[in-house]
C-alpha cells in the first residue's frame, strides 16, 4: 500500500479507513454488520478505492448482542 497512485490524478497521498455495513437477510432483520471493508482515498482529489476485508466471528456476535 505504500506504492499508492491514485489512477485519476497520479497522486501519491492516501488516507486509509474503514467501514462496516449490513449484508444478507439475517444480518439486515438484525442490523448485524458482517460486512468490512477497507477506503483508500486520494488527498487531493478525493477518489476512493474500496477493499473487501475478513470480519471477525466473535465481532459479528458481539455486533448482535449489542444491538
Amino acid at each position: 500500500m505504500s506504492e499508492w497512485k491514485c489512477v485519476k490524478c497520479g497522486n501519491e497521498e492516501f488516507e486509509k479507513d474503514q467501514f462496516q455495513a449490513t449484508g444478507g437477510n439475517f444480518a439486515k432483520i438484525f442490523d448485524v454488520q458482517n460486512k468490512k471493508f477497507v477506503t483508500v482515498s486520494c488527498t487531493k482529489c478525493g477518489y476512493t478505492e474500496i477493499y473487501k476485508t475478513e470480519t471477525d466471528a466473535g465481532m459479528n456476535i458481539l455486533d448482535f448482542f449489542t444491538n
